[in-house]
């Protein structure tokens, strides 16, 4: 909760806040972690020059956890593979099941494509047919 105030902070000067108080909390007991975000802040803070509809697509990792969790539960039993190829034919019917289960449309998509075809000019066009 602490941390997520951090990254769901509407400007990265909120955020900075939030970190103090986040540092204030947590620093006894995490102190590497802290260290770390301080550290790393400027690389770290990037992301708050999106409009909150991108932020959300970039800090929103829960389908590619899912994606290494499926790869991890495929190859954890298998002890070798006989080619490349072979690897590469698991992970991809991997990635067909998992796919399935993406059925979670992302919220303001219309607007969020947008401001992503604002803010990464013609590297959208062919995709978008514009």
């Amino acid at each position: 909760v602490d941390l997520k105030r951090v990254y769901k902070a509407s400007t990265k000067d909120l955020a900075a806040s939030e970190l103090d108080i986040l540092a204030d909390k947590w620093n006894d007991k995490y102190p590497i972690v802290i260290k770390s975000w301080r550290n790393n802040w400027e690389r770290l803070s990037q992301y708050f020059k999106f409009p909150d509809d991108i932020r959300r697509i970039i800090y929103t990792t829960n389908t590619i956890e899912a994606v290494h969790r499926q790869f991890r539960k495929l190859t954890k039993t298998k002890g070798a593979f006989p080619n490349q190829d072979s690897l590469l034919k698991l992970l991809y019917m991997g990635i067909q099941n998992a796919s399935k289960k993406w059925t979670m449309p992302i919220h303001n998509w219309s607007l969020t494509i947008s401001q992503l075809a604002i803010f990464f000019e013609g590297r959208l066009d062919k995709e978008l047919k514009l």
